[in-house]
C-alpha cells in the first residue's frame, strides 16, 4: 500500500510540475496573440475535455507524464488567412522567445512559492533526544537515561540538538556543572574539565 501512495504522490507531483510548465506557455502565448487550439496534461486516452469561448479544448488525459500546448501555427496545417495574425510563426521573434522561455520560467516561480511556504512552515531540524548514553560519561553518572529529550542547558531552551551542541560549546574549557533538563527531570552533570570530558558526552 505504501507503494501505491508512493506511485499516487509521484504521479501527482509531476502532473501539478506540468500543468504549471505548460500553462506557462499558455497565458504567455495568449498575452502575445496566439491562438491556443489545444492544452492537454497527459497522453494517452481522453478521460476529460472541455472548449473555452476562444476554441481552445482543455484536455486531461489519462498518463499524466507529459502535456502540450498545440498553438495556431502555418508549419502545422493550412491556416485561414483571417487567423493569420494569430499563428505563432507569424509573431515576432521577442515574442515567440516569450512563449518558448515561458514554462521553465513557470516551474521556477513554482519552486520560489514551494520553498516559501516551506520557509512559512518553520524548517526540519533533528529533535535533541539522547539516543545513547555512554557507560561511564557524565551522563551516565548523572543518571540520564536514553530516549530522554533535552529541553534546557543551563536554563536555556532547546528546541533542536544544534542548540543543544551551542549551548554545550559555550560552557568549552569551563570546570563545574552543567545543568540539563529534559522531558523525565533535571541533571546536574560534573565537570572537572569539559574540554577532556567532551569525547564522553552524549551521543
Amino acid at each position: 500500500m505504501d507503494v501505491l501512495h508512493s506511485i499516487i504522490a509521484m504521479l501527482v507531483t509531476l502532473a501539478i510540475l506540468i500543468a504549471f510548465h505548460e500553462f506557462g506557455h499558455f497565458w504567455v502565448a495568449r498575452k502575445c496573440g496566439v491562438k491556443i487550439l489545444q492544452f492537454s496534461i497527459g497522453f494517452g486516452p481522453k478521460i476529460y475535455s472541455r472548449q473555452d469561448r476562444q476554441g481552445t479544448e482543455f484536455r486531461l488525459a489519462l498518463l499524466p507524464l507529459g502535456g502540450f500546448v498545440k498553438m495556431l501555427d502555418e508549419r502545422e496545417g493550412e491556416v485561414a488567412d483571417a487567423e493569420r495574425d494569430n499563428a505563432f510563426n507569424q509573431k515576432p521573434l521577442w515574442a515567440r522567445s516569450a512563449i518558448v522561455a515561458a514554462g521553465p520560467i513557470a516551474n521556477f516561480l513554482l519552486a520560489i512559492v514551494v520553498y516559501w511556504l516551506i520557509f512559512l512552515g518553520g524548517s526540519t531540524a533533528l529533535k535533541p533526544e539522547v539516543f545513547s548514553v555512554q557507560e561511564g560519561s557524565v551522563a551516565a553518572q548523572a543518571g540520564m537515561m536514553a530516549g530522554e529529550t533535552i529541553t534546557e542547558v543551563d536554563g536555556k531552551p532547546t528546541q533542536t540538538a544544534q542548540q543543544v551542541m551551542v549551548n554545550l560549546l559555550d560552557r568549552l574549557g569551563e570546570t563545574g556543572s552543567i545543568d540539563i533538563a529534559t522531558n523525565q527531570g533535571r541533571y546536574q552533570l560534573k565537570i572537572t574539565n569539559w574540554q577532556s570530558e567532551q569525547s564522553q558526552e552524549v551521543d
